[in-house]
């Protein structure tokens, strides 16, 4: 996916770049693959914001994405290549050959025309977006779209430029290196989609100005030493001076930046075999 810049006429072109979506072979998506997308605003049930600086931002239609791809052994065409406008990584329209339409996240490298299977017993090619059991895929090949438990769909190694390795297989179990360089253990039956996730350079875009933000739904935010006292703990003072704290803290008063907050107690403890740095 190339990066598109613009001359700067404006100052929020100056520094800003967008996706040139030279890849997508179709621009309107497939209705009944759509659904509409309540917006919470970031706030829970009880209508109490839980994540901070979400609100507004364009009305958007959410694809349904099959992640389980549990239509075994049935081979599908690809049919068109469509973007996503709540991820980065692009979309596959798959056709198959009994008429079903389902979307999937396209692999890097698939081009319309191309043929993929999902399978869980049978023998099938190595080649990006083929879906098989962890079991079925030679050690050392790059993975997405990976399942924690077997049947329950795919839930990481999902995004943009994505990719997870396969470094072994031992007994009911096979040791996969998530992107965060965490080594975990996962149910060598888990389904596994061969190969990255496409549009790698999703990342390097530059937003360029506040408008964009606010068009993703991501409201301003406010630095805590911008604050009083009472609303922030690194609030108060005259002029601009530092936090006057042995470490930062969030609004709450607990420890942030390079905090551990994982809870040592937690079960999946042991299926992880190596820590992330």
């Amino acid at each position: 996916m190339p990066i598109k810049t613009y001359r700067p006429t404006t100052a929020g072109r100056r520094h800003s770049s967008v996706d040139a979506c030279a890849d997508v072979t179709k621009t309107t998506p497939e209705r009944r693959l759509t659904a509409t997308r309540k917006k919470s605003g970031g706030r829970n049930n009880q209508g109490k914001i839980t994540v901070r600086h979400r609100g507004g931002g364009a009305r958007q239609r959410v694809r349904l994405i099959d992640f389980r791809q549990n239509k075994f052994d049935v081979p599908a065409k690809v049919a068109a290549i469509e973007y996503d406008p709540i991820r980065g990584a692009r979309l596959a329209l798959l056709h198959y050959r009994d008429g079903e339409k389902r979307y999937v996240i396209a692999a890097k490298g698939i081009a319309v025309g191309d043929e993929i299977v999902s399978t869980r017993e049978k023998e099938i090619e190595i080649k990006a977006g083929n879906r098989m059991p962890l079991s079925r895929i030679p050690v050392g090949m790059t993975i997405h779209n990976v399942e924690f438990r077997p049947d329950s769909g795919g839930s990481v190694v999902r995004g943009a430029g994505n990719a997870a390795q396969l470094m072994a297989l031992e007994g009911d179990y096979a040791q996969v290196k998530l992107p965060s360089g965490e080594v975990r253990l996962f149910s060598k039956n888990c389904l596994a989609t061969v190969g990255e996730v496409g549009n790698a350079d999703h990342r390097l875009i530059r937003w360029g100005k506040a408008g964009r933000t606010r068009h993703r739904g991501r409201r301003p935010e406010v630095r805590g030493k911008a604050m009083n006292p009472v609303d922030h703990p690194h609030g108060g003072g005259e002029a601009r001076n530092p936090i006057g704290l042995k470490r930062p803290k969030t609004p709450w008063g607990k420890p942030a930046l390079g905090v551990k907050t994982r809870n040592p107690k937690k079960a999946s403890w042991k299926m992880i075999v190596k820590r992330r740095k």
